[in-house]
């Protein structure tokens, strides 16, 4: 994970402060940077940091499972993307200037919320949808004439059926939706990892994903380790070795209150990369589990909090 250090310190040195970026944090940015992992030199999980991998693999199952809805998510205690539906929930019952985002009453409602997302199906229903995001992009992509599209299934067709294609691509960036992502100023963003491709070369899988918007410090760990696990669970139920997993990315950033953290990281020595072991009877994307996946000699330095920017 060198190479991410090295992106680190790149945008430290070379980036460009944007402060009137979307969050209202403001940024200091590059564009267009390249990071290349090969999968079989270990599984390029952060090291300079602890990552929760638990995380990492219940939101890779969720988006897998098409599903677009945080309750799944919240009854695992994984509350990555809660606070977008939360503070919609605040908006549209007219709460958030009672409860003002991060205070202490704001906390403490939110976890009201999260427990009743998790006990009541039809306050989930309600309040727990993110929209059209990426599980829906993937699995149900809807065409002009009514049609459904499951670009996942096709994509893993491809590589069986005809493993030299050019055209193996997923894509989240559903132009038609994305009006939907924007109406709210609380709604998550637009998909900001966009589209990813496969490719097979000498019995080996490799994947590469374009990033259009990527928060360096907390959000690209987190993709490095999803999209590695994706390109190694699609080769397992092709039959193929995982090859190299490519990040190439757009709009590259480090938000202004993660600069302190960031150079607290940079000072850190990182350790040898573990191993993913998963379960070698899985034939079929859609019977993962988490019980699935395990990581083999972790061993990392501890955590470095940082506030989200949404």
């Amino acid at each position: 994970m060198v190479q991410y250090l090295e992106l680190l310190e790149d945008i430290l040195k070379n980036g460009v402060e944007e402060r009137n970026e979307r969050t209202g944090t403001g940024t200091i940015k590059v564009f267009g940077r390249q990071l290349r992992f090969d999968l079989s030199s270990g599984f390029p999980v952060l090291t300079t940091k602890k990552m929760y991998l638990r995380s990492i693999i219940h939101e890779l199952l969720w988006f897998l499972k098409g599903d677009t809805n945080i309750r799944y998510l919240v009854k695992r205690n994984v509350n990555i993307w809660t606070e977008w539906p939360f503070q919609v929930y605040l908006e549209k019952n007219g709460l958030d200037k009672k409860f003002p985002r991060y205070s202490e009453v704001w906390k403490s409602e939110m976890s009201k919320f999260t427990k009743k997302i998790i006990n009541d199906k039809s306050f989930a229903k309600k309040w727990g949808d993110l929209g059209p995001i990426y599980g829906k992009q993937w699995r149900a992509w809807e065409t002009r004439d009514g049609k459904r599209i499951d670009q996942i299934a096709d994509a893993i067709d491809q590589i069986k059926r005809s493993p030299a294609s050019r055209r193996i691509i997923v894509s989240g960036w559903n132009v038609g939706d994305i009006q939907d992502l924007i109406k709210g100023k609380s709604s998550p963003p637009p998909p900001c990892h966009t589209l990813f491709q496969f490719s097979v070369a000498n019995e080996r899988l490799s994947c590469q994903l374009y990033q259009r918007s990527a928060d360096t410090f907390l959000g690209v760990p987190f993709n490095i380790a999803s999209y590695s696990l994706l390109t190694m669970m699609v080769a397992r139920v092709c039959n193929l070795k995982p090859g190299e997993f490519i990040h190439t990315f757009g709009d590259v950033h480090i938000y202004l209150n993660h600069i302190k953290q960031t150079k607290k990281q940079l000072k850190r020595k990182p350790y040898p990369l573990p191993k993913m072991k998963m379960n070698p009877k899985i034939k079929n994307i859609d019977d993962f589990r988490f019980e699935d996946f395990k990581l083999i000699g972790y061993k990392s330095h501890p955590p470095i909090k940082a506030p989200i920017s949404v």
